[in-house]
C-alpha cells in the first residue's frame, strides 16, 4: 500500500456539543445477564437512544486502533520489527511535518522484554511513545523521562515480568501486552542527520512472546463511519484489550448489552437508526471543540490527548482525527478553523496572525512549533503549488521591524507579505489550521495561553 503523506489533527463539524457531558458513564446495561449471541433479547432493552449514541462512540474509539492495526499488519509491518518511514510517509491521522517517524508493534508476556536501543541525540528533540490498543500513552522515552540518561537500551517490559535484564538496560514497565511504538525525530534545518539518527533505532524481544488473536471487526474508514456494524463482534472487541482508564465500567457494559440485543432483527434496525442519525451527529458537534475543548482567540485547546482518564469522548475524537496523539507534557495542539469574528477561515480570503515580540510562538515551546493548514471535514494537509506545507522556525521567517512576527494565510502571496511567512491556501475552499508546541512551556503548557486571532484582511 502507498504511503499518504499528509494527513493531520483532528476532525471538525460546525456545531458545539452542548448538554451532555462524555467524561462518565451514563446508564448501567439493560440486564444482568445477557442472552447468547444471536438470540434475540428476552426483554425489551431499556438503554436510550443516547445511551446508543455513547456506547457506539465509546467503542469507535477502539475500533479506530484496531482497523490502523490490521491495515499495518496487512501491508506487512511485523510483530516487534521496527519500520523506518521516510519523513512525512504515513497514512495514519496527525503526523507531524516536522518529525521522522519509526513505528512498531509490540508484543510482550511475563517472560520476554522488548529492547529498544535509543542513539545519543544532542540538541535535537526525539521521543520515543508506546501507546495501548485504546490509544492511550502508556509511557515515552527521551530526555525528560530519562533525565540520567536518555540513550543507550531500554527494556519495555509487562508489569511484573520474570525477566533478567544487563545491568546497563534500563527497566520501563507498561501495563499492556500488546503496544503501539512511535518514535519521532525532530527534522530540524538537516533532514539528512535526522534521518540517520531515526535509523538508529532498533527493536529487539528478549523472547518469542504470541501476538494477539485481533477480532473481527467490520470495514470502514474515516470518511464512512460504521453504524450497527459497530456493535457486531463488540463482546470480543472490548475482551481483546482491556481498558485501563478508570470509570468506563457502565458504558462498556451497554456495549456489550446492545451487542447480545442486536440479534433481534427489529432492534438491529433502530440501533442503525440512532447509530447513523443521532451518534453519528453527536461525534460531529462535538468535534467543533475536541469533545470537552475550550475555544478562545478563534483557536481550540483540548481538555485531554495522550491520556484520557474517563473522557472517553475526547479519546475517541482524537483517534478518529488525531490517532497515536501524545500527552501533553510532550506536545500541545490547538485547532483554529476560525477568524477573529468566528468565521470559518476560506481560501478567498487573505487573513494575517501577528505574534507581539514578547510573545513570539518560540517562547513557548522548548524544542519547536509550526502551523499546518488542513482539510476541515477529513485534516488532510492540503496542496498547493509552492509545496509549501507548513511554517515554522526552518521557513526563514522575517520579522517586523518593531520584532513581532506576522504569518499570512492566502491562496496567493499578498504583496506586503516576506515569501518565508506566507502559507498557501486552497483558493474558494474552506480550511482550518493546525499549531503544535513541541516542549510546551509558559502558558502554554499551564492551559492559559491561546494563539493569537487570524484577522482577516480588507480586499
Amino acid at each position: 500500500m502507498k504511503r499518504i503523506v499528509w494527513i493531520c489533527l483532528a476532525v471538525a463539524a460546525s456545531l458545539a456539543l452542548s448538554g451532555c457531558d462524555r467524561r462518565s458513564p451514563v446508564s448501567t446495561p439493560a440486564t444482568d445477564a445477557a442472552p447468547p449471541a444471536g438470540a434475540p433479547p428476552a426483554t425489551v432493552p431499556t438503554y436510550t437512544d443516547q445511551d446508543i449514541s455513547d456506547a457506539w462512540i465509546y467503542v469507535l474509539g477502539r475500533l479506530l486502533v484496531l482497523r490502523q492495526q490490521k491495515l499495518d499488519l496487512a501491508e506487512g509491518m511485523k510483530w516487534n520489527a521496527i519500520v523506518h518511514r521516510k519523513p512525512g510517509a504515513v497514512e495514519w491521522p496527525n503526523p507531524n511535518l516536522d518529525v521522522a517517524y519509526s513505528e512498531a508493534w509490540v508484543a510482550l508476556d511475563d517472560t520476554s522484554c522488548t529492547v529498544v536501543t535509543v542513539p545519543k541525540i544532542t540538541g535535537r528533540y526525539y521521543t520515543v511513545q508506546f501507546l495501548n490498543g485504546w490509544g492511550e500513552t502508556l509511557a515515552n522515552i527521551n530526555a525528560r523521562t530519562q533525565p540520567a540518561r536518555d540513550w543507550g537500551e531500554f527494556a519495555v517490559c509487562l508489569d511484573g515480568a520474570a525477566v533478567n535484564l544487563p545491568a546497563d538496560v534500563v527497566r520501563v514497565d507498561v501495563p499492556a501486552r500488546y503496544l503501539r511504538m512511535l518514535a519521532r525525530v525532530e527534522l530540524g534545518d538537516d533532514w539528512a542527520q535526522a534521518v540517520a539518527l531515526q535509523e538508529r533505532f532498533a527493536l529487539r524481544p528478549t523472547g518469542t512472546p504470541p501476538p494477539p488473536v485481533l477480532p473481527t471487526i467490520a470495514d470502514f474508514d474515516p470518511q464512512h463511519l460504521p453504524g450497527v456494524e459497530a456493535f457486531d463482534n463488540a463482546v470480543a472487541v472490548l475482551d481483546s484489550e482491556r481498558d485501563l482508564s478508570p470509570g468506563m465500567d457502565a458504558v462498556a457494559a451497554n456495549v456489550r448489552a446492545i451487542a447480545q440485543a442486536i440479534g433481534d432483527p427489529a432492534e438491529r434496525a433502530r440501533v442503525d437508526q440512532v447509530v447513523r442519525g443521532k451518534a453519528h451527529a453527536d461525534l460531529a458537534k462535538a468535534s467543533a471543540t475536541i469533545g470537552h475543548g475550550t475555544l478562545k482567540n478563534g483557536w481550540v485547546r483540548p481538555s485531554v490527548a495522550g491520556s484520557y482518564g474517563n473522557d472517553w469522548l475526547g479519546r475517541t475524537l482524537i483517534n478518529l482525527g488525531g490517532i497515536w496523539a501524545n500527552q501533553f507534557d510532550e506536545v500541545v495542539y490547538f485547532k483554529g478553523n476560525l477568524d477573529g469574528t468566528n468565521t470559518q477561515l476560506n481560501g478567498d480570503h487573505v487573513y494575517t496572525m501577528t505574534f507581539p515580540k514578547d510573545a513570539l510562538p518560540s517562547r513557548f515551546a522548548d524544542y519547536f512549533w509550526s502551523v499546518i493548514a488542513v482539510d476541515p471535514r477529513f485534516a488532510r494537509v492540503l496542496p498547493n503549488p509552492q509545496n509549501r506545507f507548513l511554517l515554522n522556525r526552518e521557513s526563514g521567517l522575517k520579522f517586523s521591524p518593531d520584532g513581532s512576527l506576522t504569518l499570512y494565510f492566502a491562496a496567493d502571496r499578498p504583496k506586503d507579505a516576506p515569501d518565508p511567512n506566507w502559507l498557501p491556501t486552497p483558493k474558494g475552499q474552506d480550511y482550518r489550521l493546525t499549531f503544535r508546541f513541541y516542549g510546551p512551556k509558559g502558558g502554554v503548557k499551564d492551559g492559559s495561553y491561546y494563539p493569537p486571532p487570524v484577522v482577516r484582511q480588507a480586499p
